[in-house]
């Protein structure tokens, strides 16, 4: 009597333990790369999101001070500005009380008699006053450049024309036809002057 074919290795057989790790990938579900992939762009995408929102913030507050900043120099530019302004006319204002009495002087003068003040008084009265508006111009730091008989300086004096004279050292003032006036270290009028320079031999 015949045998039966047998029946062929690993069919008709239930797939062992084995047989199911290899086929399912050591048992567990197969892995999604696209998915994995998009997560991770999902979580940069959110990180870039945070730090643009904070970028975003601190770019507000630095504006902010800005402007805090902009309106605090222009609130302090104000103040100098009125400041100065004060200190300007305290100063004004003191020049101008230290001439009254120049100018009472003036109108005292006027008041005079014509027949009997004389021409000694008049000039008198004139240097009087002379004096009075000197010392006010002192008080303030005007000083009077009077350089006759100094050697000739191109910082505060004009020569105005040149003299030949044997007396004197060449560049000396030889007269003064207007002098001149400095305001502590700036020159308000350089004096007018006449130099000298050596004569010319024959």
């Amino acid at each position: 009597m015949a045998k039966k074919p047998g029946t062929p290795k690993g069919q008709g057989q239930e797939p062992n333990d084995d047989s199911l790790e290899d086929i399912g990938g050591n048992g567990n579900s197969s892995a999604d790369p696209v998915g994995d992939a998009e997560a991770e762009v999902d979580s940069e995408l959110m990180d870039m999101q945070f730090s643009l929102g904070e970028a975003e913030r601190e770019l507000t507050g630095c504006r902010e001070a800005m402007l805090r900043m902009q309106a605090e120099m222009e609130n302090l530019r104000k103040r100098l500005i009125k400041d100065l302004e004060r200190s300007r006319l305290r100063s004004l204002e003191g020049f101008m009380r230290d001439l009254l009495p120049v100018r009472d002087s003036l109108e005292r003068g006027l008041e005079t008699d014509n027949k009997t003040t004389t021409v000694e008084t008049m000039k008198e009265g004139k240097a009087l006053i002379i004096k009075m508006l000197g010392k006010v111009m002192e008080d303030h730091g005007l000083k009077l450049i009077d350089p006759h008989g100094e050697p000739f300086d191109p910082e505060l004096h004009q020569a105005m024309t040149v003299q030949e004279s044997a007396d004197h050292a060449p560049d000396t003032v030889l007269e003064v036809l207007q002098k001149g006036f400095q305001l502590h270290d700036r020159l308000v009028r350089p004096a007018m002057v006449v130099v000298s320079k050596t004569p010319a031999e024959d």
